[in-house]
Formats: C-alpha cells, structure tokens, sequence
C-alpha cells in the first residue's frame, strides 16, 4: 500500500453499515471504545448527518479498498460550542500503525478549518495509547483525564481528552 493512494470520500448513506462494521470491531474486541454493543447506521447518521456541510464521515481508501473512515461531529448540541468540533478515526485493524491516522488527522483539520470550527476535539480511553500518541504527536493538548467513569467487559477505565486550537485561513 502506497500511502500517497489514500483518499477521503464524502460517506453517503449507504455506506453506514461499512463504517458501523469498522467501529463495531473495536467496540466488541478493544477498550478503544465505551459503546456497549454494536452501532446502528441510524445511530452513526445521528453522528454524521446526511448532507450535513460540516458535521461528516470519510471512508479512507486506497484505490477502492476501504482502509477506515474518519469523521468530524457536534461536540455538544448546543449553539454555544458550534465552534468545537469532536473528531473519530477508525482503521480496520490490518492497517492501523502505517500512519494512516496521521493522515486521517491532518485531512479532518483542514476540513474544520474550513467550515470554521475553531477548536477539535479527540477522546480516547485511558488505554489507548495508540490514539494518545497520534495526538500527542499532532501537538493536541491533553485537557482532561477523567479517572475511572467508564466500564467496558468488567475493566474499568479512564478517559482522557485532548484538544486543538487551529488557525484560520486568510480571507
């Protein structure tokens, strides 16, 4: 796999089941995830909504094989934090530590950017130090560690958050 392959593409409706059977590996194998089971396409288009010129997904591909999907979505529904973003990167796991997350970041950033989201945020179980270290490398601040609120298969676990601020473009 060439890494310059890699392309995003806008999700549409009919690839809800591709990215539900990406993230439901994670949530049914891996503490990378706090979802107790598996993820609906209606409950992911809730996430990304069809149409939506901001909050979306990609499926990240290399030629026509689907490597992951990555998406940018509401922080919280309230107006007051439209400038907040909360961003997931899901690889199947054939692929994960080729730098593809790398990438995957950096397209979302540009994407916030441009639908003027100033500030993206990135959540991962305290465990995930694949993630933890994606972001520490991208320069997020780490700006919280909650200790032990989530519970995945009887492990209890800590969440920790990390954040962005992105400059804008010049207009």
């Amino acid at each position: 796999m060439k890494q310059t392959a890699i392309r995003f593409q806008l999700a549409r409706e009919g690839d809800l089941p591709v990215i539900a059977e990406i993230y439901n590996y994670y949530s049914l194998h891996t503490t990378a995830t706090f979802h107790d089971g598996d993820i609906t396409p209606a409950e992911l288009s809730r996430d990304f909504p069809p149409g939506d010129p901001v909050y979306r997904a990609y499926l990240i591909l290399d030629d026509e094989d689907v490597l992951g999907y990555c998406g940018i979505r509401r922080y919280k529904n309230v107006r007051a934090y439209d400038r907040t973003a909360e961003i997931s990167i899901y690889l199947k796991p054939e692929y994960t530590g080729r730098g593809i997350g790398k990438i995957a970041l950096s397209f979302l950033e540009d994407h916030a950017r441009r639908a003027g989201i100033r500030v993206i945020l990135g959540t991962a179980t305290g465990e995930n130090r694949a993630s933890t270290r994606l972001f520490e490398a991208a320069e997020y601040s780490r700006c919280a560690h909650l200790r032990n609120v989530g519970e995945v298969a009887g492990k209890v676990l800590d969440v920790v958050m990390y954040q962005k601020e992105l400059e804008q473009p010049e207009r």
